[in-house]
């Protein structure tokens, strides 16, 4: 296993990720927190959400399969009953780099998605938050990262 500095130094080295569970109407929603600060910092991202057409003024897309080139990475911060579907379309487009987004509380992560990822050779990041790292991190977040670290929410490994 890896140590999740490693995973998520590895995961943000990719400038074209995909936003799954950001949300047209966002009001706080972790996926838009996420796409917006990945946005900010240079990097390419895709929105996916079947009830959007739109995500923070830019296309949204229904499903991974639907966005017209190849990602590298996918950040799910869907309700975790959708975790499964999403891993299953990463697998399908040989996409090897998932971040399932976990603070406080289940977050997206799916036991069940996160064994399909790994048996199918995904590196799966099953909790934390991508803007808990450099170069996307920011003090609140480091602050978050220290204590979910702590309390199991941010794994250790990966």
């Amino acid at each position: 296993m890896t140590p999740i500095a490693a995973a998520a130094g590895t995961f943000l080295a990719s400038r074209r990720i995909a936003v799954a569970g950001a949300s047209g109407t966002p009001d706080g929603n972790a996926g838009n927190i996420v796409y917006k600060r990945l946005r900010e910092r240079g990097y390419q991202v895709l929105a996916v959400n079947p009830t959007a057409t739109s995500v923070e003024g830019d296309a949204c897309y229904p499903d991974l399969a639907a966005i017209p080139e190849p990602v590298e990475a996918v950040v799910i911060a869907t309700a975790p009953a959708a975790a499964e579907t999403t891993m299953r379309a990463c697998i399908d487009l040989g996409i090897t780099q998932v971040w399932m987004h976990r603070s406080f509380g289940a977050g997206s992560v799916d036991p069940a998605a996160v064994e399909l990822g790994r048996s199918n050779g995904v590196r799966v990041i099953d909790g934390g938050c991508p803007l808990m790292f450099a170069p996307t991190s920011d003090g609140p977040h480091r602050f978050l990262k220290h204590v979910c670290t702590w309390t199991g929410k941010v794994p250790r490994r990966v």
